[in-house]
């Protein structure tokens, strides 16, 4: 199975920062990369909210899978999270 070597929550919040820069998203930059890659830091927070919210599988989720699995997964990405 093919693994990423960016930590989820960089690639969340590489996304949020995405989505608000480029026109791809609701942004009006063409050509958003330096700008995402300026940006994700501010999503931070988001991204982990998120995680937050996905440890719990909802249904469709759990019949796809090993729920036992599914949260320490999530668990490891939020493993990282240093709370100020």
């Amino acid at each position: 199975m093919p693994t990423s070597c960016t930590p989820a929550v960089e690639r969340i919040a590489r996304v949020l920062a995405g989505r608000h820069l480029s026109l791809n998203g609701e942004g009006q930059d063409a050509h958003a990369s330096s700008a995402v890659d300026a940006a994700w830091p501010d999503h931070v927070e988001d991204a982990y909210a998120i995680l937050h919210t996905l440890r719990e599988p909802d249904t469709q989720m759990a019949n796809a899978g090993d729920v036992a699995i599914w949260r320490s997964m999530i668990s490891a990405a939020l493993a990282g999270r240093v709370d100020a």
